[in-house]
Parts: structure tokens; sequence; C-alpha cells
């Protein structure tokens, strides 16, 4: 999921960019033909999470596992020929994450236990006031040692008339290779090791496997009244391509260990529903629902509420509150409870069935003129989350938003 969010994040602020416009009248207002910085954004997040279903181990052992990101976001803006504001998005994120889990890889526990990925993106949109209308294109790339990730992607958007009603379209492809790294006791490879010149080092060469990865979103919202507004939101996810884990373990009910063995394609469908309610210009209150169900067998359904709290001009308090259910896929059991010679077999508790709630509260200041002397800071935002599964899992995460203009 971490490799997608620089995509959401671009697809957030092209929402809030269509919905900021204002239409063109009869007088000609004149902009800038030349690019100019706009808006940066400096976001970073600690995540920690504990547990006892590890998926490298066969669904038992720690799951304890950190997380640091920094991600940086540059919004540029310029006005073409016609008159179309283009934004031009660039981001950075470099993540480091340490897993308990990921020493017993190998048996004699000597894996590696931390890893960094890195995850540029860029995206270009154009927006024409008279026509209404927003298209965009866009790219990002994730790399970590186990795997790496391409993505290309567009957007399109609609407004009506009165700009009451917007209908938006997206499509992401995305193009994965994933290292096989298998258990010591099961790797089928003996890798070749090629020396560095003069004999000072070695590496081993490992072997990968590919998967893609096409999605496309649809949402129309509609403006009801001065205090009312609801969007309905679609999705379709197709996969192929290998689906697994190479070290994640299977134990099987004869005692015997093998490799997590998943279908290689997947079909997701995802569909939801949002409404939002102004109470006057301090409070709103935000709903979410969604219903997923998939070709694994997996079903769920996700209910959230925040409500943002203006408490001053410049101060906003939202509390936020999120529950979540799902059932089984058919080919998870816990550990010993495969039998050998299935199909398909996995067991790994992000497939099994189970409930989960995410809490927390998210606090934001805009400053009228800047912060600690900087005139350009526009926005702070800190933002701490506690989430829980009836598996056992544990998390929590802060993140900090620094805004500048």
């Amino acid at each position: 999921m971490r490799k997608i969010c620089l995509t959401l994040a671009g697809s957030f602020l092209f929402f809030l960019l269509s919905f900021g416009q204002s239409p063109n009248d009869s007088t000609y207002e004149y902009h800038s033909p030349v690019l100019k910085l706009e808006e940066t954004n400096l976001v970073s997040n600690y995540y920690s999470q504990t547990g006892d279903h590890s998926a490298i181990t066969g669904g038992v052992g720690t799951q304890q596992l950190t997380d640091v990101s920094n991600i940086i976001e540059l919004k540029f803006i310029k006005w073409d020929l016609l008159n179309q504001k283009q934004t031009l998005n660039f981001g950075l994120g470099i993540d480091h994450h340490t897993a308990a889990s990921s020493a017993y890889v190998s048996t004699s526990g000597a894996s590696k236990t931390g890893g960094t990925r890195v995850y540029p993106s860029v995206d270009w949109q154009v927006e024409n006031a008279e026509k209404r209308t927003t298209f965009g294109l866009g790219a990002a790339l994730s790399f970590e040692y186990t795997y790496h990730s391409y993505n290309v992607n567009a957007l399109y958007s609609k407004q009506s008339m009165d700009k009451n009603r917007e209908f938006s379209a997206k499509a992401n492809l995305f193009l994965d290779g994933v290292k096989m790294i298998y258990p010591s006791e099961l790797s089928p490879y003996t890798y070749a090791i090629s020396s560095a010149s003069g004999g000072g080092g070695s590496s081993p060469k490992i072997p990968s496997k590919l998967r893609s990865t096409f999605a496309t979103s649809f949402a129309l919202s509609q403006v009801i009244n001065k205090s009312m507004q609801i969007a309905f939101i679609g999705d379709a996810v197709g996969q192929g391509g290998y689906l697994g884990l190479p070290f994640h373990r299977v134990y099987f009910n004869d005692q015997t260990v093998g490799q997590e063995r998943l279908p290689n394609t997947r079909f997701k469908l995802p569909v939801g529903i949002r409404f939002n309610y102004f109470f006057g210009d301090r409070i709103i209150f935000r709903t979410y629902y969604r219903y997923y169900t998939d070709s694994w067998g997996i079903s769920a359904q996700t209910a959230s509420i925040e409500m943002p709290v203006k408490i001053t001009p410049f101060i906003s308090v939202s509390p936020f509150y999120r529950y979540y259910v799902q059932t089984a896929s058919r080919y998870f059991a816990p550990i010993y409870e495969h039998q050998p010679g299935v199909g398909y077999y996995t067991s790994n508790f992000d497939y099994s069935a189970f409930n989960s709630r995410y809490e927390g509260l998210n606090l934001r200041y805009v400053p009228l003129e800047g912060l600690f002397g900087i005139k350009s800071l526009s926005v702070i935002e800190l933002r701490f989350g506690h989430y829980e599964q009836t598996t056992g899992l544990k998390s929590f995460n802060i993140s900090l938003n620094l805004r500048f203009k």
C-alpha cells in the first residue's frame, strides 16, 4: 500500500484544485505564463506496530515493525496561451523501516532486518475554466531491497455548468518486480556470485518475478445544498503475475513446511459513498461507507466518521474513527491447518477474518502571518492515530505536515 501513497496525495491535490477555481468572466485577467513555485509540503511520519502473526514464520511470531518516512512535494503553476492553468507536481519520499521478523527469512537469524525505500513522482494537470475540465498525467517509481514498482496514471474530470456536480475518472498502471528471496531452507537457487574487480567484494544475483496491476476509479459528486454534499465512488482493480511473497512460510498439518502460493490473477471491486454535512461555519460532519469484494473470497465493509471543528478562525481539531470488518480468503488457514498438495495456501493474517478500528485526532493551525519568523509557512498539521485488529495487531502513528506558500 505504501507504494501508491504519493499517487493518492496527487489525486487529493487535484480534488482540492478542481473545486477551488472560479469561472472565467467577460473581463480578461492576466496570468503569468512563467512557471513558478506555488506551494511546498513537507511531511514526516513515524509508524510503529506490534503483533504475533508474522507471515514470514508461518503465521506465528513477532510482527514488530517501525517505519520513519519523509516526503517533500513541490507544486508549480503557470498559465498557457489559452489561459488554462497548468500545475506541475514533484514529489520525493524516503522511508526507512526495521522489521524483527525479517531476521527469520534465514533460519540462522542473519537476514536483513531493515530497509530503505525511495519513491519519486511527478504529475501534470491542465485546468480549462471555460470548459470546466481537468486533465492530468503522472508517473511514479518505488525502489527497495526486495521490491521495485513503476507507475503511470491519467485523470479526467468535468464539472456541470453551475459547478454543483462533478464527474472524475482515473486510471493507474503498476508494473512491479518482486525479488525471489526464499526462506533459507526452501531456496531452490544457488545464487551466482560476481566478484568486484580486484576481488574486493561479492553480491548475489537474485532472480525476480513480475506482477502488474491495472486500477480504475470513478467518482460522481453532487452539492445538494449549502449544507450537504454527497459523492458516489467505484473502483475496479485487476492484478496478474506473481501475487505472493516468496519469503512467507506455510506449515502444513503433517509438520512439513512450504512457501506461500497464491493464484496469479486477482480482481477487486470496491464501491463507496461519502456524505458531508456542514453545521454552520465551524463544524463539518464527514462520513464514508465502502463495500469491498474480490476473487479470492474476501469481502469487507468500512465505515468512518470525521468531525472537523473550528476552534478559532486559525485553529481546528478533527477527531476521526474508522471501523472495518473482513471475511477470510478461501486460501487462508493458520499454522498446521493446511493440507499438503492443495492448489493455493497462505498463513498471512492479512487474508484472515478480522475486525479493526482506527481512531485519532488531527490538529490544524493556519497562522495569519507565518510562524517562527517564516512568513511563507501557511499551514501546520499534526495527526495522531491508533489502530487495532482482533488478531492482536496494534499500531501507532504520528505525522507532521508543514505547508509553505
